[in-house]
């Protein structure tokens, strides 16, 4: 027996472990490698925060959107921030609070799905990932207390109910199944208030594009830090859709030219 088979034998990592089903991350925390912060009472820090990221069911699938505006205070840190990216094949997330610990957050998400799949041929389920991430926003509640909170949101299609479903999570990893649409952040609830009035579960994806820019555009209006589409820099938000065929980043040059419909359009 190699020197390397019977350390893991006799070692801190179980034999059991090693067998299909065992997660990326208590494998790095076994082998002493998973990243630990830690910070203890009076060091709060002041570190750039991402802001508004919404998600909208429509007849084929779902559809997120995220601002590209990140503040310090009440500074504008970044104005080009990705905020929505992709999970897998079939699943996205979008970033608010902390946003280097988000982004963080999301590549160890993004490898433990990977991860999965390798080891047990197949993916995992959908309400599988949203719980996953829960656990992973839990796990991250000591830093919370220091005011560097991260809060996700889910999205995904669900082939074995041939539906898109979405999900919102809190701050101590608290996950909640969204039914029509979900808004988090700063500007979340002026979001929420414009999805709110001219949401149709019917519509088709273009007009579910329009509304998730507009309601950008609307929280933008009212709340600082979200920053809106900019036309004069060529800033304009993140957008995926997650469809039965899978997930499918909208080109820049599309997006462009609905915002600039979008705020023409504006009273």
């Amino acid at each position: 027996m190699s020197s390397d088979a019977r350390r893991y034998l006799s070692g801190p990592l179980p034999l059991d472990s090693l067998a299909p089903g065992g997660s990326f991350v208590a494998l790095l925390e076994a082998e002493g490698l998973a990243p630990r912060w830690t910070m203890g009472p009076g060091n709060e820090i002041e570190a750039p925060e991402a802001t508004t990221v919404l998600a909208i069911k429509y007849g084929r699938g779902v559809i997120m959107a995220g601002d590209r505006r990140a503040t310090a205070g009440n500074v504008i840190a970044h104005r080009r921030v990705q905020k929505v990216f992709a999970a897998d094949e079939y699943s996205a997330v979008a970033i608010s609070g902390t946003a280097g610990m988000a982004v963080e957050l999301i590549k160890l998400f993004q490898t433990e799905l990977e991860h999965y799949e390798k080891i047990e041929g197949t993916r995992l389920s959908l309400e599988g990932k949203a719980n996953y991430l829960a656990r992973m926003v839990r796990n991250h509640l000591p830093l919370a207390f220091q005011g560097l909170a991260v809060v996700p949101l889910f999205c995904g299609f669900d082939k074995a109910d041939d539906e898109g479903r979405l999900y919102t999570f809190d701050v101590v990893g608290g996950r909640y199944e969204e039914q029509d649409f979900a808004t988090t952040g700063s500007g979340g609830s002026e979001a929420k208030s414009f999805i709110k009035t001219v949401h149709d579960p019917e519509m088709g994806e273009p007009a579910a594009l329009r509304i998730a820019i507009e309601a950008l555009i609307a929280a933008a209006e009212e709340d600082a830090a979200t920053g809106g589409p900019d036309l004069k820099r060529k800033i304009y938000p993140n957008v995926v859709t997650v469809t039965a065929e899978g997930l499918t980043e909208i080109g820049e040059d599309r997006i462009a030219a609905v915002a600039a419909e979008a705020l023409e359009a504006r009273p």
